[in-house]
C-alpha cells in the first residue's frame, strides 16, 4: 500500500539516517522524498510503499520510538494520489532568485509561473544574513514549463525579479 510519511522534528546530525534506516528495517520502500532544515527544526516527507501486512499505525509507533524523533510530529497516512507523476512533474528549468527579504516575493514569482500554465515541481527558500546587515532571501524554483511557453515565462520571471530588485539565475535541465 502507498503511504505518505511526514515528520517534523528538531534538526540533528543523523536524523535522515535514523528515519530511513527504520523504514528500511520495516521493509518499507521510499519513493519520492524531501528533507529540509527549517530554522532549528527539520521536515521529512516521503511517499512510501508499505508491505500489506504492516499497519500504518505501527510504522508511526516504530518511528516515534527512535531517540532522534523525541518530541517529533509524525504522520503516516494512506496516499490517495497516483504514485508516478505526469509530465508536469518533470523539471525543465531551475530558477534561483536572491535579494532582500520582504513579504510577497514567493507570491509574485509564483503568479508569474502560473500565467504560463507552468508547474512548480519543487520550491526551496532560505533566509540568510546579508552583507548589508539586512536578511537576504534565497528562492529556488524547480519548474516544468511547456516548451512553447518557456521563453516568455522565463523572461517574465527575470523581469519580475528585476522589478523587485532581486538577482535571477535560470538553468535549463536536460533530459537524462
Amino acid at each position: 500500500m502507498d503511504a505518505i510519511v511526514k515528520i517534523t522534528a528538531a534538526d540533528k546530525v543523523g536524523l535522515v539516517a535514523a528515519i530511513t534506516g527504520r523504514l528500511f528495517d520495516l521493509g518499507i520502500n521510499i519513493g519520492d522524498a524531501t528533507f529540509a532544515v527549517l530554522g532549528e527544526g527539520a521536515d521529512f516527507s516521503a511517499l512510501c510503499t508499505v508491505p500489506g501486512t504492516l499497519a500504518l499505525d505501527r510504522v508511526g509507533r516504530d518511528l516515534a520510538a527512535l531517540p532522534e524523533l523525541e518530541d517529533a510530529t509524525i504522520s503516516v497516512e494512506p496516499f490517495r494520489y497516483g504514485r508516478v507523476h505526469g509530465p508536469e512533474g518533470r523539471i525543465t528549468h531551475v530558477v534561483r532568485v536572491m535579494g532582500g527579504d520582504r513579504p510577497g516575493l514567493i507570491a509574485r514569482l509564483s503568479e508569474a509561473v502560473e500565467m504560463f500554465n507552468a508547474n512548480i515541481v519543487r520550491l526551496d527558500t532560505e533566509v540568510a544574513p546579508g552583507s548589508s546587515g539586512a536578511d537576504d532571501y534565497k528562492i529556488a524554483f524547480e519548474l516544468w514549463i511547456p516548451e512553447s511557453r518557456a521563453e516568455a515565462c522565463l523572461a517574465t520571471l527575470r523581469n519580475t525579479a528585476e522589478e523587485m530588485q532581486l538577482s535571477c539565475r535560470i538553468d535549463p535541465v536536460g533530459d537524462d
